[in-house]
């Protein structure tokens, strides 16, 4: 799609309102705090196309599987994260008429997400069928420093009569989800009260009783001074507003301050929710709008302080890689270890808001390396909470022991509808597994392994044990009818990822077990008491790790995606037709499969996750040949061919694979960001600029760099904590520039040599 959106180092910014384009402004406008979530819907009235969405973190719906065949083992319901009361209303009339951006005719109309400080502006000129020009500019933004609290000033001009404003401040809970099977509506009314100057709805969810109360308070200015006016109140079915009547002349300045605290049942108790939302509110009224904003900016300035990755020479790529950041903060803090990441963050409902194995995949290592190690730490911690709900899942799927970590969830239990992956991306288990490893690695948290880690990994090498199967024949573990992360070949042989991640899963408990074994032995006669862990079990994960199958082509000296990969026509991508991309929009499924053609990198997700087990040449040789055959319609698969392409020194690969994962939402390359931001994709952003330009890896403890600075680039930088230690990296065509940012000292290696950093000291390595 052609690029509709300014570059600018800081901002988003789009210049000229199209209706085509609203939806997919919409998510990439979205703001958000960890805690709630609010796509850039307006706050007037529009009857054009539009995805309305306010998201509050946990708060979801177990709306009934719909398939055409029941399947054994199916999962009951499809969890949703719920469009919830649209809390921005400012209905606007102009002498009667409705202010809606579909009927008028729009001028001068500017967006702008400021990424610097945090908030959501607009600012346009609308001439009403009538003749009529008002001017509106409008702020908002969800605190980040007070996290139940979103704040709105709407300012209203007419340019060219005098007459009378309607103003309406509401709240409206009759919302339904674009994705809700048989068009449900998921809420019912507990709750509404409209008084002078204020407002509150409580509604409930008609499954799980999540409650949601929504308070608001407003304030009236006429030219800067504050009008007391008498409202009308207007109470109906799940909505509460003031509605006010303001008398304007040509060039009066309206502004509207609108305060609104969200909170809901997971953090408060039910009969406390009214008294909760209004004692978070009154103080955030108090404040005011404008202090309200600089504690916004400050804080977001603290955020940056700690993330922020600057490129000097290309700036489509400095907005690109803040934008992906400034995503990822908005939807994870880490503060509350119920809540996990959704790839579609809070900027749409596609993939129901639930957790994936992106989080472990792909999320982690940015959270490891941006914030306090509890942060990710938390993610992990999630996912021990879960064990026993995966062990569930294992048993309905017939599996006697062991754990299957469902695909999706928002509570543990598998939650997804596609056969396909539910039953057989089983690769996920392997995810969390590695997830465990990357986390101790980099923090150095031992503790964790003999505290939580261990169960996990356990449990899931029992899943492990009873899913390969044995052939005699070959005296070979072989994997069967599986689905690999590229989700274009289903019910496959010996996914070659699948079969390595849970073999070095096996390997890595052993290991686990045999060093909280030495250093923990209490602890460890407790899980193996507990765990009833016998040497029988041990001694097959053993046998299945030396006699595991791995389908290689010998000739070509490559990993095979499976078995049959090879009895495709291997035709590359470059010699299809453009028409036909992106394929899962133009092809049929069932051509699909046939294809040769790889939606997302897989044996390559397997040579970066094991990167240390592989030399460079097996990376260069499997790269080489499946990289022509990627149409890269996974979000998640370019920063992965990023990371290695930047490894085998191929720049210009590295480069396009790099904006093209930054860029994926701001250009729209896949063609579906009008659904929602791809927000576990952007943490592969991130990887690919760190891990990749970077050249980060830790190897025996120590923290290692081998950096490269990409031609269209005149220098870049980028910030990790590790173990204590803040390090800003800054990487020129001639050297390497290490501050450290803490008093920690710090011990890396770059480019081959080992660096000692005092705190608050800085090094320079000449670039190789």
């Amino acid at each position: 799609m052609k690029q509709y959106l300014k570059l600018d180092e800081w901002s988003i910014i789009e210049e000229g309102f199209d209706p085509h384009t609203h939806e997919i402004s919409e998510s990439i406008f979205s703001i958000g705090n960890g805690f709630m979530g609010q796509r850039a819907n307006f706050e007037e009235s529009y009857s054009g196309p539009s995805l309305q969405g306010s998201y509050m973190a946990g708060v979801y719906y177990p709306d009934k599987t719909r398939v055409g065949w029941w399947k054994n083992g199916y999962p009951e319901y499809f969890a949703k994260v719920l469009n919830s009361t649209n809390w921005i209303g400012i209905g606007i009339e102009v002498d009667g008429t409705p202010l809606d951006l579909a009927k008028c005719t729009v001028k001068d109309f500017v967006r702008e997400l400021n990424m610097k400080e945090g908030y959501l502006a607009r600012r346009f000129t609308a001439r009403m069928e009538d003749g009529k020009e008002l001017k509106v500019e409008a702020i908002r933004f969800v605190s980040i420093v007070r996290h139940e609290i979103g704040a709105i000033r709407y300012k209203v001009t007419p340019l060219n009569f005098s007459g009378e404003l309607t103003v309406t401040p509401y709240l409206d809970g009759d919302v339904k989800n674009k994705d809700a099977n048989y068009d449900e509506k998921f809420w019912l009314e507990v709750f509404k009260e409209a008084s002078q100057g204020s407002a509150a709805l409580t509604v409930k969810t008609k499954k799980l009783d999540f409650h949601v109360t929504s308070a608001m308070s407003y304030d009236i200015m006429k030219n800067g001074e504050k009008v007391n006016l008498q409202a009308e109140l207007v109470e109906k079915e799940k909505y509460a507003a003031n509605q006010l009547r303001v008398q304007i002349a040509q060039d009066d300045e309206i502004t509207v301050y609108k305060y609104v605290a969200n909170v809901t049942s997971r953090n408060h108790g039910l009969g406390e929710l009214l008294d909760a939302a209004r004692s978070v509110l009154a103080p955030a009224v108090q404040t005011g709008f404008e202090q309200l904003l600089k504690e916004q900016a400050d804080a977001w300035g603290d955020k940056w302080k700690e993330s922020d990755i600057v490129i000097e020479g290309d700036v489509a790529a400095q907005q690109a890689i803040r934008f992906n950041i400034f995503q990822l903060n908005q939807t994870y803090s880490g503060e509350d270890d119920r809540l996990n990441i959704g790839p579609k963050g809070f900027t749409g409902e596609k993939y129901g808001g639930s957790t994936y194995w992106d989080t472990e995949a792909y999320c982690l290592p940015f959270y490891l390396s941006t914030a306090d190690a509890s942060i990710s730490r938390n993610l992990l911690i999630y996912r021990y909470k879960h064990l026993e709900k995966a062990k569930e899942n294992a048993k309905k799927l017939g599996f006697t022991k062991g754990a299957l970590y469902p695909m999706v969830t928002m509570n543990g239990e598998e939650c997804h509808n596609e056969w396909e992956i539910t039953f057989e991306e089983i690769h996920r288990n392997g995810a969390i597994a590695y997830a465990i490893y990357n986390y101790v690695n980099y923090t150095g948290d031992l503790s964790y392994l003999g505290q939580y880690g261990l169960e996990v990994l356990v449990e899931i090498s029992r899943f492990w044990e009873e899913r390969v199967n044995y052939v005699p024949a070959k005296d070979r573990y072989m994997i069967l009818g599986v689905t690999g992360p590229n989700e274009y070949e289903n019910n496959v042989n010996n996914n070659w990822y699948t079969n390595r991640i849970a073999s070095w899963t096996l390997e890595y408990t052993l290991d686990v077990l045999a060093y909280v074994k030495e250093n923990e032995a209490s602890r460890y006669a407790e899980l193996i008491d507990k765990l009833e862990l016998e040497g029988s079990e041990t001694s097959k994960w053993q046998d299945i790790i030396s006699k595991m199958y791995y389908p290689e082509d010998p000739e070509r000296g490559i990993f095979l995606q499976q078995d049959g990969f090879l009895d495709k026509e291997l035709v590359p991508v470059k010699e299809l037709d453009p028409a036909h991309l992106p394929l899962n929009q133009n092809w049929s499924w069932d051509r699909i499969l046939r294809s040769v053609y790889i939606k997302q990198a897989d044996v390559l997700q397997g040579l970066f996750f094991l990167g240390d087990r592989y030399d460079l040449e097996a990376k260069r040789r499997n790269f080489d040949f499946y990289e022509p055959f990627t149409v890269h319609e996974s979000s998640l698969s370019p920063c992965v061919h990023a990371i290695l392409a930047c490894e085998l020194g191929y720049q210009e690969k590295a480069y396009e694979m790099y904006l093209r994962t930054a860029r994926l939402d701001l250009d729209n390359y896949n063609n579906d960001t009008e659904d929602g931001c791809h927000t576990t994709s952007m943490a592969g952003t991130w990887m690919s600029v760190v891990h990749g330009f970077g050249g980060l890896r830790v190897r025996d403890g120590v923290l290692h760099l081998n950096p490269f600075i990409p031609g269209h680039w005149s220098s870049f930088s980028f910030k990790v904590m590790f173990r204590g230690s803040r390090l800003k990296v800054q990487v020129t065509d001639k050297e390497t520039i290490i501050v450290n940012e803490t008093d920690t000292p710090a011990v890396l290696n770059v480019s081959g040599k080992e660096y000692s950093i005092a705190g608050r000291g800085e090094v320079k390595a000449p670039r190789a």
